[in-house]
């Protein structure tokens, strides 16, 4: 397993290693001594998993306070363009997000930990999106920040994006701000 820092703190890549042959393929999605080793400590308990069809576009999501929820990510089927977007007060990359293409092929993992918004938007005709969390899901302690925030100017890079309802109404990233911070 290889690791990879972004542009962003505390954000990281995981390559799991991959054993390919004629019948196709095995990796570890995850072993807890070796996400330790890579710095990555936390206990996670709620495992997720989404199906989603091309054009959707969920998030951003995040959870406020002793509930906020770190995030290891990863593609089962398809294609998405995951995306995190710091909302840690006082980091200096405050409001600035981090996208990067997982998919079925490349099996790249991303590693967001608390303290960041996330969302993804799924490029191909359908994906299964598969997430564990830190955190046990927690309505109180759920807030939204519109995926299409001209502030954040996120390219989800789908044409007509498919949003649900609940996150249509979201917080623009003000007014998140000025609300939760």
């Amino acid at each position: 397993m290889k690791t990879e820092k972004t542009s962003i703190d505390g954000l990281l890549i995981i390559y799991p290693d991959v054993f390919g042959d004629r019948r196709g393929y095995f990796f570890e999605s995850f072993t807890k001594k070796k996400y330790e080793e890579a710095g990555i400590k936390n206990n996670f308990v709620q495992d997720n998993i989404s199906k989603s069809s091309k054009g959707t576009v969920r998030g951003l999501h995040l959870q406020l306070g002793e509930k906020a929820q770190g995030k290891l990510c990863q593609v089962i089927s398809g294609r998405v363009l995951d995306v995190a977007v710091d909302v840690r007060p006082g980091s200096q990359t405050f409001g600035k997000y981090f996208s990067i293409e997982l998919s079925e092929e490349n099996h790249i993992q991303l590693w967001i930990p608390k303290g960041f918004a996330h969302g993804f938007s799924v490029l191909s005709d359908e994906a299964i999106f598969s997430y564990k969390c830190t955190e046990y899901y927690d309505k109180e302690s759920e807030r939204s920040i519109l995926f299409n925030d001209p502030d954040l100017a996120i390219d989800w890079k789908v044409e007509k994006p498919i949003v649900s309802d609940k996150d249509l109404k979201a917080d623009t990233f003000r007014q998140f701000g000025s609300r939760y911070l």
